[in-house]
């Protein structure tokens, strides 16, 4: 109930004024996003470096209904491209996009042209992209433009929201060779008539999606915190005769550096989603919703404890 109520939280405007005026929140932010410059976004990308971690990086944003807000949320993303060149991370150091903050919302054809050049600045550096998925009306629309951009990028990544019905099926039609796919759980409120609905069985439909991925012939990046999945994900691969390197874990900025650091170690790619930028509401309500360890830790940071 409190996840459900956070998430409805995330899109509304009065309480999105009401926590982004409270001055103690933007400390307590700091836990989960990197910063609001490229420079603080570049710091934290060479930081994580440094510890064996590759990164996806993601200037916050989404939903925009404004052409030159979608226009400046591109040139944003190809700045912070440019400023994490020189690191040298190539592949290691890639961009997570939401198609909305690029002008989805407003026309198919301008978030594609605005992926485009983001997917060819990220080419540039050696690196590449990960669309990220919104809720479900937007996953035609993303798979669509998805398409496109493996025609000149294909090793362009995406995002799939294990807890919607659809998504074995996405699963199964994204599972060839060299496709690039994010499995996560979902993050957003859906109805009952499109997605699964409580913690058990979202948990089932994760395993069903994963077991597809692991199967194929793609590059499974399996986003999880949860050590079930993790170690079910090690049993798929032994299963299905998969190699270190050959798919990869993904694990949120801030949350469970140690066990980051300790499958990092122990040789797995291990790949941190690193948001940034000033519109840091909607992603650190969903932040919230996710587990409730995150709501304890926010009250008691802004209780001074």
């Amino acid at each position: 109930m409190l996840g459900q109520l956070l998430l409805a939280a995330s899109r509304s405007g009065a309480v999105r004024r009401a926590v982004s005026g409270f001055p103690p929140t933007k400390k307590v932010v700091g836990r989960f996003v990197a910063g609001e410059s490229v420079e603080e976004a570049r710091n934290a990308v060479e930081r994580l470096s440094d510890a064996k971690l590759a990164v996806t990086v993601d200037h916050l944003g989404e939903e925009t209904l404004d052409a030159r807000a979608a226009e400046a949320t591109a040139d944003a993303y190809i700045t912070l491209l440019q400023a994490i060149r020189p690191l040298g991370l190539g592949s290691r150091g890639e961009v997570s996009v939401k198609l909305s903050a690029v002008g989805q919302r407003l026309d198919d054809a301008m978030a594609l042209e605005h992926a485009r050049e983001i997917c060819a600045a990220a080419a540039a550096g050696g690196s590449t992209v990960t669309l990220d998925m919104e809720d479900h009306t937007t996953v035609d629309s993303t798979l669509s433009i998805l398409r496109k951009l493996r025609e000149d990028h294909p090793a362009t990544g995406v995002a799939i929201q294990a807890y919607l019905f659809r998504s074995e099926q996405d699963c199964r039609d994204l599972s060839a060779e060299g496709s690039r796919v994010r499995l996560v759980k979902g993050a957003y409120r859906e109805p009952a008539s499109v997605a699964h609905q409580g913690r058990t069985a979202v948990d089932k439909a994760y395993v069903r999606c994963l077991r597809i991925l692991m199967a194929g012939k793609g590059y499974p990046m399996v986003a999880t915190h949860d050590d079930r999945m993790i170690a079910i994900t090690e049993l798929l691969a032994d299963r299905f005769g998969r190699a270190i390197g050959d798919h990869e874990f993904q694990m949120l900025y801030g949350i469970r550096t140690d066990r980051q650091e300790a499958l990092a170690g122990a040789g797995h790619t291990v790949r941190v989603y690193v948001p940034y930028g000033d519109d840091w509401y909607g992603y650190f309500m969903r932040r919230l919703a996710e587990r409730p360890a995150n709501v304890a830790f926010f009250l008691r940071a802004l209780g001074g404890k």
